[in-house]
């Protein structure tokens, strides 16, 4: 076993961690499963990166799990007049609907859902809600917002819209190509972004099959009223704090983070702890303390996985962020603290093959057993055993190599 911990880590991709070398380093410090961000990079990276692991997998004889994050309908700014402006609390933003506004004082949204669907008093949150408006006169092609705080703004900034419910794809035409590149390369996870309800994730089933796991982005207030739903239908969740915390006051985050976690243990599907984990990191050789208990606390509540973002993707301390992610997670899963345990009645629902898993890990407590053997054809015998979380590490015994590298974010 190359592991002495549980939990997983997952390690964005990005301009700082995509060298084979520096592929194999991260691995070695710790991470388990590698995210490729498809809101950035072309499809020629993304390829060279997977090859890359690949190759690694096979050099260290391992599985190693690739996740594929589509960018979703993500809403975004246009092409700002010389690349940048700044706004003062009180400014009056006159918000138009197209790509770019190369001459005039206008903001460019490209989006035209946006303006059929607000109206006045919503808000605008950009650049995960640094800077704010509130609209004050909506219509079908011009937005006039005032400023509540204000701050400097690049193009192709992301925009937030809590107060406003809009009609988008879950789809969008670039993440079905992207989608179909990497189902190509043989990706193991796809993640789905802005997931809201079910149905969105049932309709992305119906274009991947069985050919990868399905995981649903929970990042809008519209997905936390269906999460019973949306974690049924999906083979894993990724809590992703960033655009949430953005959408929902932050206060509200942890509580639904907790209650998320407890949802997947009983319906047996991995979840992952997203964003801003170690976020100082990207420029720091260490984490805060906050940090730290940040880490501890998604292993403590249960979860099968904790991210690293920007840290590992663009950061200056990509290795250093892994292996502190690495020794939090051991340190927190020694015996005087592991995680919080389910209601025994209720842990990993009440069917029978669930109880059988529970009862092995209980019997295997009892007993002082070394280690959990699973034998797991599709990886959901292993699942269970795992949802009930024993103190002794489960080995997974499968024939099929898609199966293993899925372990990799369990």
């Amino acid at each position: 076993m190359i592991r002495n911990r549980r939990a997983k880590i997952v390690a964005t991709v990005g301009p700082a961690s995509n060298t084979p070398e520096m592929l194999e380093t991260l691995f070695e410090a710790g991470a388990d499963t590698f995210r490729l961000n498809f809101s950035h990079g072309t499809h020629q990276d993304h390829l060279a990166v997977i090859r890359a692991i690949r190759a690694l997998e096979q050099k260290k004889g391992t599985p190693i799990g690739v996740l594929q994050d589509l960018q979703g309908p993500k809403i975004r700014l246009g092409r700002l007049n010389r690349g940048e402006k700044r706004l003062r609390g009180g400014d009056l933003v006159p918000i138009v609907c197209r790509d770019t506004n190369e001459t005039g004082n206008a903001w460019p949204l490209p989006h035209p859902e946006v303006f059929e669907a607000i109206g006045a008093g919503d808000r605008l949150l950009i650049d995960d809600g640094r800077i704010r408006l509130r609209v004050v006169e909506a219509g079908s092609e011009r937005i006039t917002a005032k400023v509540t705080h204000g701050g400097s703004v690049k193009d192709k900034k992301g925009v937030n819209l809590p107060d406003t419910r809009i009609d988008l794809p879950g789809l969008t035409e670039k993440d079905h190509a992207d989608l179909l590149l990497g189902l190509e390369a043989g990706v193991d996870w796809v993640a789905l972004s802005f997931v809201q309800q079910a149905e969105d994730i049932e309709k992305l089933r119906t274009l991947v099959g069985d050919r990868c796991g399905l995981i649903a982005k929970i990042e809008k207030p519209s997905a936390l009223t269906d999460i019973d739903r949306i974690v049924d239908t999906s083979d894993g969740v990724m809590i992703a704090r960033g655009d949430l915390g953005v959408e929902i006051p932050p206060e509200d985050v942890p509580g639904h983070q907790k209650k998320i976690i407890q949802t997947c243990r009983r319906a047996c599907r991995p979840v992952i702890v997203a964003t801003q984990m170690l976020e100082s990191m990207v420029d720091a050789p260490g984490p805060t303390r906050a940090e730290a208990s940040d880490v501890a606390t998604a292993i403590y509540d249960g979860a099968d996985a904790v991210m690293l973002s920007a840290e590992s993707a663009t950061g200056n301390y990509p290795v250093e962020a892994v292996t502190v992610m690495d020794r939090i997670a051991v340190r927190t899963e020694r015996p005087a603290g592991g995680c919080a345990n389910l209601d025994e009645k209720t842990a990993n629902g009440a069917s029978p093959e669930n109880t059988i898993a529970r009862m092995a890990a209980r019997v295997a407590d009892e007993l002082s057993s070394p280690a959990i053997v699973a034998y797991s054809l599709s990886g959901s015998t292993a699942w269970r055993v795992a949802a009930a979380r024993p103190a002794q590490p489960i080995i997974v015994i499968t024939p099929d190599l898609a199966v293993a590298r899925r372990m990799a974010l369990t």
